[in-house]
């Protein structure tokens, strides 16, 4: 005569599948093929070709607002505040998606970039990269 313990041992009804070790050995898995993978594999496999700036916006080098110690740079010229907002706004009603870099020396100061920043925004022109020199 059987006992009722060794009834529900196997009894399919009660069955349980353990799954935490799964799950650990697919993250296992996952963290591998992350860490073995090289960065190469994965540019060699791509086709894809970056269209070039002058193609985009027709023309070939962004635009260049320089900060020094003395105030603001525009085209190898010091420029007043007032006339870089004038050239900005003049420049953004032409080409609003100009690219603009902002470079700053390591004597500018900080409230000067700041308002250069606020200068190109209140013209609209929006894609502005920061540089330090």
């Amino acid at each position: 005569m059987k006992t009722n313990a060794s009834k529900s041992k196997s009894s399919p009804d009660n069955a349980m599948l353990a799954l935490t070790p799964m799950i650990d050995v697919v993250f296992l898995l996952l963290v591998f093929f992350v860490v073995t993978l090289r960065q190469n594999d994965i540019s060699a496999q791509l086709d894809a070709l970056r269209p070039q700036l002058s193609e985009i916006h027709g023309h070939t080098e962004p635009l260049t607002i320089s900060i020094g110690p003395r105030g603001f740079y525009y085209n190898g010229a010091t420029v007043t505040e007032s006339r870089l907002r004038e050239n900005m706004t003049r420049i953004a009603r032409v080409n609003p998606g100009m690219d603009v870099v902002i470079k700053c020396t390591e004597d500018s100061a900080h409230g000067s970039l700041v308002r250069a920043l606020d200068i190109c925004n209140e013209a609209g022109l929006r894609k502005i990269a920061v540089l330090s020199m």
